[in-house]
């Protein structure tokens, strides 16, 4: 949309919340919004290859060990598991309202450690949903046309200066 058909910003009203590397440039998609898409797109693909690279460092080093079969295959399943569950988590965060917005929930306290693990999922996650929108853009847009909703609404319910009102009827009695 260029600048001069979107309509001048209105000030008044509910704010939009910011995302992390994208600010509120997902509102109308401007400020390089498209730009900061591709560069989480390539970092978080780029991040998760390191950190395969990294991990198969660590399996290396366990094949060294001669640690055997039986560990080398429970720490990969473990690798696998834990990013998959990670995954899903970071995929449901940025699709899905949060029901609880508290951030110290104890089921997501308890599961910090499997996420930390399957860093690799939630990296994959941030970079498919990337190639979509702005992770967590969709929930974010949600909640503010819905405050934006409710803030018209409470707007448009009010009648305006209750004394305006009185002078008008006085000055139709009168007349």
């Amino acid at each position: 949309m260029s600048d001069e058909t979107r309509p001048a910003p209105d000030r008044s009203g509910p704010e939009p919340a910011e995302i992390r590397f994208f600010g509120t440039t997902w509102v109308h998609h401007d400020g390089g919004y498209g730009l900061r898409r591709a560069g989480v797109a390539i970092g978080s693909l780029a991040l998760a290859a390191a950190g395969a690279v990294v991990l198969r460092f660590a399996f290396q080093g366990l094949e060294i060990a001669q640690v055997g079969s039986f560990l080398n295959a429970l720490i990969v399943a473990c690798f696998a598991v834990c990013s998959a569950v990670a995954f899903r988590r970071t995929w449901e965060r940025l699709t899905r309202p949060a029901t609880d917005p508290a951030p110290d929930r104890p089921a997501d306290r308890s599961t910090q450690s499997l996420l930390l693990i399957g860093f690799i999922g939630s990296l994959l996650a941030y970079f498919c949903r990337s190639l979509v929108e702005a992770p967590g853009e969709g929930v974010r847009r949600g909640e503010y046309e819905a405050e934006r909703e409710r803030y018209e609404r409470r707007r448009n319910a009010r009648t305006g200066n209750p004394a305006a009102k009185k002078a008008t009827k006085a000055k139709k009695k009168r007349g």
